[in-house]
């Protein structure tokens, strides 16, 4: 029963969304109905959330990659970028009214 119920979560709920919360309401039910024992309830939070905890890390590590990839077809302008050209420009125009702006 606990091994379906896990694939069933795994599979239906999607993982990477589930929080600690929602894990913890889920085992709490089944105890009440019986299905679990106290021990394997706090099991299958455990399990769970660790693996929900990954799976969220993975999906915003996916995301991450996918978007600087994104923009470096697009050919955007980052953060960095306009920093580093915002510190030149000062640089500059210290050097062109005479004062040396230091890094």
């Amino acid at each position: 029963m606990l091994d379906l119920l896990k694939k069933t979560m795994y599979a239906g709920v999607g993982l990477a969304y589930l929080t600690k919360e929602k894990v913890e309401e889920i085992s709490q039910e089944l105890v009440k109905k019986g299905e679990l024992s106290e021990k394997e309830a706090k099991e299958f939070f455990d399990e769970l959330a660790k693996k929900s905890e990954s799976a969220r890390k993975a999906v915003e590590e996916r995301i991450e990659k996918i978007i600087k990839s994104t923009l470096q077809r697009l050919d955007l302008v980052t953060r960095d970028d306009l920093s580093a050209l915002k510190k030149r420009i000062k640089k500059l125009e210290g050097r062109s009214k005479g004062v040396e702006v230091p890094k």
